[in-house]
């Protein structure tokens, strides 16, 4: 089925690409009094959550595109923007792509250190960053100068901003990085084409339920931010997004903002997991929407539990209690989730299942040689896609080094079933396999964990193989009112199976805040491998 309309219009058009999804929008006769996006921080004198109509959204870009090119940005200038406010990243976005320039994404939660040499391996033209983070660049060499602080530059005059710049469908839009897991992140490069494709299909498809009121709660500067701004722009729809994606900040945003849907990554549903769900005014949400890594069947239990949804019945449509959860396995290298299954409360596909792939990509179970494996059989994930990103900015060692036979290697274990549907096992730099041929998932094992310990909300599952010798830790986060003195050693064991739960050494209940994490929030357990295993931790 294919979509009419403004949708369909924009669906077909070979001019729209990642980098102008505003003026197109605009230029197929969209209303300039719709919705265009709303932010928890005030922009350029409107105060914080209100809803900027579409012509005050293009005003505000045309201002910032105005104060950039007084500044001598110019097409394909690689400018770095690190800050922590949602609109100065996304108004910075659309600002320097409308200018023809590169905009370099950065998360406001990378260590001072790390940011000055990812700009200056970036060989950046110019860097926007807010007060604080301009504070925290002091005394660090950049290679590049600083422009300015993002809010300044609605002070613009929109009326000077210069035409839009006409972008080719391979020109580079954006750079955004990776979760950084083991130091400087890598700079991940999208084109005009390539962070459009996935959105041009689902504008051509009729309109999911759950997408008409988004709130947006993932992080601003990552890859999933853009692509969920363009869609709600070209979908006409409604977007809040948020600076902090914490679970009360959510929660608080959803009685307010009463949304239709919620975006976000795993570990956003793992915290909301934590509360008493049904505290909350949570029955204006029909889509929870995942992207990045799949979550774990008890988050996502939880969450379908509330809200409600619209289903079909002889009756007609009819709205019922209960949520629907879109689960998938995504990159920002992929350029969107590559999977999607769809969990309501009377679904039972769980076991890390992320669905079938979409339509507008291929995938394969690769083993070594980069030859396709069949089904049932654990391979890594190979993607070939229109919306896989162009390389790693500055480094063509390791975007090439990604590449297997002409698939893109997404560092993923994974299996498909006799069904055509895909299951992911783990990292596969988190994964052991020992000489006898066993192979041991982390992340299926957290799953494991999770379903059998119902006091628990959260876990993580460390295994180190040395030789022959395989050694498994499991650091527990507790629910309230679990008693951390209980001994759960033979319940986690047998949740862990025979084979790896023998090599189980400890069970270690741990607070959220003693799990390293990355600045997107992922484990980072390549140091709790070195810190629990090394002995530096009780």
């Amino acid at each position: 089925m294919r979509t009419k309309g403004l949708r369909g219009r924009l669906a077909a058009d070979g001019e729209l690409g990642a980098g102008n999804v505003l003026a197109r929008v605009l230029a197929h006769g969209a209303d300039p009094d719709g919705p265009g996006l709303t932010f928890d921080t005030p922009v350029d004198g409107y105060p914080a959550e209100h809803p900027l109509t579409l012509g005050q959204l293009d005003q505000r870009v045309a201002a910032r595109a105005a104060w950039l090119h007084e500044r001598g940005v110019r097409p394909r200038d690689p400018i770095a923007v690190w800050a922590t406010g949602a609109a100065d990243m996304v108004l910075s976005f659309l600002a320097l792509t409308r200018l023809g320039a590169i905009p370099a994404l950065m998360n406001g939660k990378l260590r001072p250190e790390i940011a000055a040499e990812y700009i200056r391996r970036l060989r950046a033209s110019g860097v926007l960053a807010d007060a604080a983070h301009t504070a925290l660049l002091a005394g660090h060499e950049l290679g590049a100068p600083l422009l300015g602080e993002p809010a300044e530059a609605g002070a613009g005059d929109p009326a000077a901003a210069p035409a839009h710049y006409r972008h080719h469908a391979e020109d580079p839009i954006v750079i955004t990085h990776t979760s950084g897991t083991t130091g400087v992140p890598k700079a991940v490069l999208h084109s005009h084409s390539s962070l459009f494709a996935a959105t041009r299909h689902l504008l051509s498809m009729p309109q999911a339920q759950g997408t008409r009121r988004i709130l947006n709660a993932l992080p601003a500067p990552h890859t999933a931010t853009v692509l969920m701004v363009n869609q709600a722009l070209g979908n006409r729809a409604e977007m809040f997004l948020l600076s902090d994606q914490g679970g009360e900040r959510v929660l608080d945003a959803i009685q307010r903002w009463r949304p239709d849907g919620v975006f976000g990554f795993s570990v956003t549903w793992a915290e909301l997991a934590r509360f008493d769900l049904t505290g909350y005014d949570l029955d204006s949400v029909r889509l929870w929407f995942n992207t990045g890594d799949c979550s774990h069947e008890p988050h996502v239990r939880r969450l379908v539990a509330v809200g409600s949804r619209d289903v079909v019945t002889r009756q007609g449509v009819t709205r019922v209690p209960g949520s629907v959860f879109i689960d998938g396995l995504g990159s920002s290298e992929m350029g969107h989730s590559m999977f999607h299954i769809t969990h309501t409360p009377d679904t039972d596909r769980y076991g890390r299942c992320v669905g079938r792939p979409y339509r507008f990509t291929k995938v394969a179970v690769l083993d070594e040689q980069g030859d396709e494996l069949p089904p049932g059989q654990v391979g890594w994930l190979g993607i070939d896609s229109p919306s896989l990103f162009r390389g790693y900015w500055n480094d063509s060692v390791t975007t090439w080094r990604s590449r297997l036979r002409g698939w893109y290697l997404t560092g993923d274990l994974v299996y498909a079933d006799d069904e055509g549907r895909y299951h992911h096992l783990d990292r596969a730099v988190d994964s052991v396999r020992t000489a006898d041929g066993k192979w041991f998932f982390t992340a299926l094992s957290e799953e494991r964990v999770l379903a059998a310990c119902a006091d628990v909300t959260d876990c993580t599952v460390v295994i180190v193989g040395d030789g022959d010798t395989v050694v498994t830790d499991v650091l527990l986060e507790l629910g309230a009112g679990a008693d951390p003195a209980r001994d759960r050693i033979d319940e986690v064991r047998a949740a862990l199976g025979a084979d790896l739960g023998a090599t189980l050494r400890r069970v270690v209940p741990v607070a959220a805040a003693d799990i390293p994490v990355t600045v997107t929030g992922k484990v980072r357990k390549v140091a709790l491998r070195e810190r629990y295993l090394t002995g530096s931790a009780s």
